[in-house]
């Protein structure tokens, strides 16, 4: 028995490996001689569309925004103290990787944090500072979604944050 999907038009979701979209509705199309319904959803910053099927939405990891608690535990997590690892780049790129693509905002404030903290010192590489960006930049677009503001004033109040920190 499946339960009727939560997701409606206009409702801004996450999924794990693309950050903040909208949905902008539903469609049925004939897919290997099935009728499927699907869930359409835009993600601007990537001028991608993504269709999930609808029963599919929420083992696929598609979740709400997530409420001012779960993003206040992601601000208090950016507001800690890096965890320096003495682990090669590879080994901790593929796990900033995978926490930035879980798209917990915890997890990938997490990323946020640890990547900060070098930013300005010479020694960060082009591979950290795309990473922390890409961070940032996905955290931004959950925070402005739910402050509903853009995504660079979200960043600004962000950047202030862990400044203050």
């Amino acid at each position: 028995m499946t339960k009727k999907v939560e997701f409606k038009a206009g409702d801004f979701v996450v999924y794990p490996t693309h950050g903040v979209g909208k949905i902008i509705g539903t469609e049925t199309q004939q897919i290997a001689g099935t009728e499927l319904d699907l869930l359409v959803i835009t993600f601007e910053q990537d001028r991608m569309t993504l269709r999930i099927p609808v029963g599919k939405a929420n083992n696929s990891g598609l979740r709400r925004l997530s409420t001012r608690k779960q993003m206040d535990a992601a601000i208090t997590k950016l507001k800690g103290r890096a965890r320096v690892r003495r682990t090669m780049w590879s080994r901790r790129a593929q796990e900033y990787e995978a926490k930035i693509n879980s798209g917990d905002p915890v997890s990938i404030a997490e990323v946020v944090r640890d990547l900060r903290r070098n930013t300005g010192q010479a020694d960060q590489s082009y591979s950290e500072r795309q990473m922390y960006q890409a961070a940032l930049d996905r955290l931004a677009r959950e925070f402005a979604a739910i402050e509903k503001i853009d995504e660079d004033a979200a960043t600004d109040r962000l950047e202030k944050i862990m400044a203050a920190a």
